[in-house]
């Protein structure tokens, strides 16, 4: 939007307060009709429904329903509040447009007095709801009347965005950044400033195989598969490609793990000592290093087999760690937790106590399919589940997200919490709502991935590369936005693959001329 259509369109955007010293109150020389709704996309149904609004009365205000109290579906709002105001303002009809900062508008309607308080058709067609009758109640204790509009157009929002949701990512991503007084060029600097930060990576190292095989065909006897081997590829994945992400963006990175004594502890050590990595491993003769290996038969994974051993590492192993993270005086360390013996409920504390005062403290906690809770970790900077977690760690299958994002946050006393959810993108919660000026406790950001290959490492780059622009800006606009460019590319790719500065520059400067149109 350009700076003249910026003016018009916040001109019409005003506060409660403003909107009342500019409308007066009754009796009025202009009359006044007030709209509200969620307006999540704004169809033909809304702008007939305004239209009717706007010919009834001299002045229109459009209110809309903030995002803190948005609660439909799982993912909603699809639009952020800020946005739905704008694509608001810009309608002719519209006069003010305000962002109603609580969950009915029974306030604001006692404020502001309109003369009409316009519903739609369907809100009167079979009897008032008890909602829509307390509006009424509201708008009648003063002398105003509440009408219907007609209901020969009726569209919903909730179907058009889940039958055929419309890419906003790069319009989010404008009115995020402009409403921080971020650019484009802060989040390049960012990126060049992770150089030289020293990281401790502390976690589970787990071997990643895929065997790539053509299907041959299937026993006629038994329901057996048959397949050609082509070729196994290894990569190191878990708290290990962590490690690898830190050091490509151009991290001084430390880190501490346990391998078996095997072929595979060997592999790792060798590949990480190559990556750039200071590896401190601690053998453990007991167990076998982590191995996960998936069967592909062309793009179809067929089956994954790990050989691992979940028990807890030992109270000496605990020790030995607990004097890695004192010794190593990093300004961050990183949980990097897969639930394989590590992290459990008796290693977390002492771990964790082993951080110097002073130090930024991130998790990660990766259940899958096993018992882990990330709220196990308190009180750190940051933690960054994905929303199967989130549930798992309060045992909610039933919230949606939003709600449940915050929740989490408040239970795990952590300073950010980044709420991963796959190809929806992310939710970031930095802070409780406590006034009503704070209005951006939580905000999203949507995924800029174009082609998924491969999503199973992408938290692994977010994790890498928040932790370390959080740490270079302390903004956690910032962070969210370059872990999540790191995800989108650590998707793009087979393996673990570490992400580099080189590829976030390059994904940021498309993502930009997306911005200018090119």
């Amino acid at each position: 939007m350009d700076e003249a259509s910026k003016k018009i369109v916040n001109h019409k955007i005003v506060t409660v307060e403003k909107l009342r010293e500019i409308i007066g109150g009754l009796p009025r020389k202009k009359s006044v009709i007030m709209c509200h709704g969620t307006f999540d996309i704004v169809h033909p149904g809304h702008v007939r429904h305004l239209l009717y609004a706007k010919s009834k009365a001299d002045l229109l205000i459009a209110s809309l329903t903030c995002d803190d109290h948005i609660k439909k579906a799982n993912f909603r709002p699809f639009v952020p509040e800020d946005l739905r105001a704008i694509n608001l303002a810009a309608l002719e009809i519209v006069d003010y447009v305000i962002v109603d900062r609580e969950p009915t508008p029974l306030k604001n309607i006692t404020m502001l007095q309109p003369d009409y308080f316009a519903k739609g058709y369907e809100y009167g067609s079979t009897g008032l709801p008890p909602k829509t009758q307390e509006e009424k109640n509201a708008v009648e204790a003063y002398g105003g009347q509440i009408i219907f509009t007609p209901g020969d157009i009726v569209y919903s929002s909730s179907h058009i965005i889940e039958s055929f949701p419309p890419n906003l990512s790069t319009e989010k991503l404008i009115m995020l950044l402009d409403a921080e007084g971020i650019s484009f060029k802060d989040l390049h600097h960012a990126v060049d400033a992770m150089k030289g930060v020293k990281v401790h990576v502390v976690g589970d190292t787990i071997i990643d195989s895929y065997t790539h095989t053509t299907l041959i065909g299937g026993m006629t006897k038994t329901p057996t598969m048959s397949v050609r081997f082509e070729e196994k590829q290894d990569f190191v994945g878990g708290a290990g490609i962590v490690a690898k992400h830190i050091n490509a963006a151009g991290a001084d990175v430390t880190f501490s793990t346990v391998l078996g004594v095997d072929a595979l502890g060997d592999f790792a050590l060798d590949d990480l000592t190559k990556a750039g990595v200071k590896c401190l491993p601690i053998k453990d003769k007991t167990r076998p290093t982590i191995n996960k290996n998936a069967i592909i038969a062309g793009t179809y994974h067929l089956l994954k087999i790990d050989t691992l051993d979940n028990r807890s590492i030992s109270e000496e192993i605990v020790r030995k760690l607990s004097d890695q993270i004192v010794e190593a005086k990093p300004e961050i360390v990183v949980f990097s937790d897969f639930r394989h013996g590590m992290f459990n409920r008796d290693t977390i504390g002492p771990l964790t106590a082993a951080i110097p005062e002073g130090i930024m403290k991130i998790a990660d906690s990766q259940v899958a399919s096993r018992w882990g809770n990330i709220l196990e970790f308190q009180g750190f900077d940051l933690i960054t589940p994905n929303e199967r977690e989130a549930r798992f760690a309060l045992g909610d299958q039933d919230s949606v997200v939003r709600p449940l994002g915050l929740e989490l946050y408040r239970r795990a006393n952590c300073k950010l919490l980044i709420l991963k959810m796959g190809e929806r993108g992310l939710l970031t919660y930095r802070g409780m709502p406590k006034a009503e000026e704070d209005v951006r406790a939580f905000f999203a950001v949507d995924t800029f991935c174009q082609n998924v290959v491969d999503a199973v490492g992408a938290g692994d780059a977010l994790l890498a590369y928040a932790s370390l622009a959080l740490k270079v800006t302390g903004k956690a606009v910032i962070a969210s936005v370059l872990g999540s460019v790191a995800a989108a590319l650590a998707c793009e790719q087979e393996g673990n693959v570490p992400i580099g500065p080189d590829d976030v520059h390059a994904r940021l400067n498309l993502i930009e001329s997306h911005v200018n149109y090119g």
